[in-house]
């Protein structure tokens, strides 16, 4: 699950305003180059069709679906405390939960591929073997 913790005004390229959705995955512990460990989440931003009333009130609501870390082309990132420039070549994203038709297809789709249970000839081995 992950939560909305906020959200962000930017502009289309015809200059209209379009907001994103801050999301927070939940609480993880990380290990520092010093030793210790440290509390920390994981934050991606998704576009949205909302207008701003409607982001507000989304503030706090929780997603099924998780925050991963996706490779992508690298890019030049300025840290804004200390003004230091990195490189990535990552960036964290949203992905939601399979939707429940999903993992019953899945489930006939995994059924189907296993011909062995079906009768081949129209009789069952079972009813052969009963005869």
């Amino acid at each position: 699950m992950v939560r909305i913790i906020g959200y962000k005004s930017r502009e289309k390229e015809d200059g209209s305003p379009f907001f994103i959705l801050e999301l927070q995955g939940g609480v993880e512990m990380s290990l520092s180059k010093t030793g210790q460990y440290y509390a920390t989440a994981k934050k991606a931003y998704v576009t949205s069709t909302f207008d701003e009333p409607t982001c507000k009130a989304l503030i706090g609501t929780e997603i099924p679906g998780a925050i991963v870390k996706k490779e992508v082309e690298p890019y030049t990132y300025v840290v804004k405390e200390t003004g230091e420039e990195l490189v990535l070549t990552h960036r964290w994203v949203f992905v939601p939960e399979p939707q429940e038709e999903t993992k019953q297809e899945e489930a006939v789709n995994q059924l189907m591929a296993d011909t062995s249970v079906f009768s081949q000839n129209g009789v069952s081995d079972l009813a052969e073997q009963a005869i």
